[in-house]
């Protein structure tokens, strides 16, 4: 009871509802919201929170999440025909498990993740911790993230 107080609490302070701790979706660690890494298409669709945007002739197909439409030549989500939804890519507004999002400083990204490493296309990449069958992407730009997504280990949709 008196834990439930101080969440409560806490949430006023910041501006946020109890409701709104436990329903805002993060990207991670299996995917966002009702979304999963691995889903087919068919999955995806039946959760109604994406929307088929640019077709498979061979390979993967792009998808968006309805609550975050992206520009006309890109995509939020891929599917593959192989492993499903191989990745998704974050929009503003949405955060990691640990709070990292589009706007976040290189020092906050090191302290939520200390063993991420710096690939050799100069990302951040690191295995989403919980979830042993993916991993985050993050890029940084003046020292804050400016993209990252959440993609399987197995995806086959892009390099």
């Amino acid at each position: 009871m008196i834990g439930a107080s101080l969440l409560a609490g806490s949430l006023l302070v910041s501006g946020a509802t109890a409701v709104d701790a436990q329903t805002t979706p993060t990207l991670g660690p299996y995917g966002y919201g009702a979304v999963k890494l691995g889903m087919t298409a068919k999955q995806a669709k039946t959760t109604g929170d994406v929307v088929k945007k640019m077709p498979a002739d061979v390979g993967c197909a792009g998808w968006d999440l309805k609550k975050f439409p992206t520009p006309k030549d890109s995509v939020g989500i891929y599917i593959s025909p192989n492993v499903g939804l191989a990745a998704i890519f974050a929009a503003k507004g949405m955060k990691t498990p640990e709070g990292i999002k589009i706007g976040s400083t290189g020092k906050q990204l090191k302290a939520a993740y200390p063993h991420i490493k710096k690939d050799v296309h100069g990302f951040y990449v690191i295995t989403v911790p919980g979830n042993k069958k993916a991993y985050y992407t993050f890029g940084i730009t003046h020292g804050k993230v400016t993209q990252y997504h959440i993609a399987l280990n197995k995806q086959d949709c892009f390099n």
